[in-house]
């Protein structure tokens, strides 16, 4: 029902202030970018989400260290076979195996080397 001035009044007959209107306003443009996804919810008991992209690029990064590794020593294991150099190639294909290893998760990780406090960049 309405006052005839166009105003609801509240349920005990009185009409709200300017400050409660102004939350109700706050309140209602929060849920409205909640349901349109432009924030994110916070968590109510101080638990942040888990990130499954950061154990996903975890993954990633390992795997490429271990794979570089398998595939330098299955090379040295090869080279050894047919070429009957039995520690050598084992030996050199496993440390240039952990070299591309390395070189894959600095790369993946985006952590190049850039001027740093004792470069002569700086």
């Amino acid at each position: 029902m309405t006052d005839g001035t166009g105003n609801r009044p509240d349920g005990d007959g009185k009409r709200p202030s300017e400050a409660e209107l102004a939350a109700r306003l706050e309140r209602l443009g929060r849920k409205i970018d909640l349901l349109k996804g432009k924030e994110a919810p916070e968590p109510t008991n101080g638990e942040r989400p888990a990130d499954s992209g950061i154990y996903g690029r975890a993954t990633r990064l390992s795997s490429e260290f271990v794979g570089g590794i398998l595939v330098g020593g299955g090379l040295g294991w090869l080279t050894d076979y047919f070429l009957g150099t039995s520690p050598l190639g084992m030996i050199v294909f496993v440390l240039l195996g952990f070299a591309a290893g390395v070189v894959n998760v600095i790369r993946g990780a985006g952590t190049q080397g850039g001027p740093g406090p004792g470069s002569p960049g700086r």
